[in-house]
C-alpha cells in the first residue's frame, strides 16, 4: 500500500521501454511516481491500467532537450508530490549518424541536448533539497556504448560517455552529503529503442530483468553497475583491446539507422 508518506521516485522518459519498466518496479516496491515524458497521455493510460491512481502517480509533461521544460517538471514534481527520494535521469535518444552529412550535425546537437544537458537539468531542481535533507539517490542512465566509439554512432557514444564523466564529477562533488549518485550501464536491453538496430546484440536482456537489477543497484546505492553481468566483462575488454584490433573488429560492421532512414 502507498500513502502520501511513501517514498517518491522522479523517472523522465517513462512512456515506454526502460523508464516504463523502472516505474513498473517500483510501483511494486510501494513508491509513489512522478513520470515524466512528452507523451503524457501514453503514461496516464498506462498508469490507469496498472491501477495507478493520481495520489500513486503524478505525470509532468516536458521535453528534456529544453532546459526550462524539464527544470520546471521537477519544481512542480516537489511542489505537487514532495521531494523524490530517486530521481532517475533516463530520457535519452539513439541516432545514427555520418559527419559528412550537414543535417547529422544537428542529429549530434539534439543528442547531447536530450541526453547531456537534459541529464544535468532533470538533476537540478532536487540536488539543493536533497543535500540539505541529508539523502536521496540521483540515477544516471548511459550504455556500455560509453566505452569505445563505434563506427556510425558518434552522436550516441559520445553523449553516454559524457554521462560516465559528468556522473562521476557529480559524484565526487556530493560526497559525504548523504546523496548517492549512481550510473547504471546497460548492455543491450529489448525494448522499441532496439528492435530496429540492424547487428548482433550479444546478451539481449528482457526490460523488466533489467529493472529488477536496476532496482537493486539503485537501492544499494552502487556508483557503477553494468546490466546484465556479462556486458561487465565486454566492457573491461574493449577498455583494453588494442587500437588496431579494435578497428579490425569494429571493420564492416553495420550502423545504426540514421535520422534519414527513420
Amino acid at each position: 500500500m502507498t500513502s502520501a508518506h511513501s517514498p517518491l521516485i522522479f523517472i523522465t522518459g517513462a512512456s515506454s521501454g526502460i523508464g516504463q519498466a523502472l516505474a513498473a518496479r517500483y510501483a511494486r516496491a510501494g513508491y509513489r511516481l512522478a513520470l515524466v515524458a512528452r507523451r503524457t497521455a501514453e503514461i496516464r493510460a498506462w498508469a490507469d491500467a496498472q491501477g495507478l491512481d493520481e495520489r500513486r502517480c503524478g505525470v509532468f509533461g516536458a521535453d528534456v532537450a529544453d532546459v526550462d521544460s524539464i527544470v520546471a517538471a521537477g519544481q512542480a514534481c516537489m511542489a505537487q508530490m514532495g521531494l523524490p527520494d530517486v530521481v532517475v535521469a533516463n530520457a535519452g535518444i539513439s541516432i545514427g549518424m555520418d559527419t559528412g552529412v550537414r543535417e547529422d550535425i544537428d542529429v549530434l546537437a539534439r543528442t547531447l541536448a536530450v541526453n547531456n544537458t537534459g541529464l544535468a537539468a532533470t538533476f537540478h531542481p532536487f540536488v539543493d533539497a536533497m543535500r540539505q535533507r541529508g539523502s536521496g539517490r540521483l540515477v544516471a542512465v548511459a550504455s556500455v556504448a560509453a566505452i569505445r566509439g563505434l563506427p556510425g554512432h558518434g552522436a550516441y557514444c559520445a553523449s553516454k560517455a559524457a554521462v560516465v564523466a559528468y556522473a562521476e564529477s557529480l559524484r565526487g562533488e556530493l560526497r559525504g552529503s548523504g546523496v548517492k549518485v549512481v550510473t547504471l550501464v546497460p548492455g543491450y536491453i529489448d525494448t522499441p529503442l532496439t528492435r530496429r538496430n540492424r547487428y548482433a546484440m550479444p546478451f539481449l536482456m528482457k526490460v523488466d530483468d533489467f529493472a529488477d537489477r536496476a532496482h537493486a543497484a539503485i537501492e544499494a546505492g552502487a556508483a557503477w553497475r553494468v546490466i546484465p553481468w556479462q556486458m561487465g566483462w565486454v566492457a573491461r575488454l574493449l577498455r583494453i583491446m588494442p587500437i588496431a584490433l579494435f578497428d579490425r573488429l569494429l571493420a564492416g560492421r553495420p550502423r545504426k539507422h540514421r535520422q534519414s532512414e527513420a
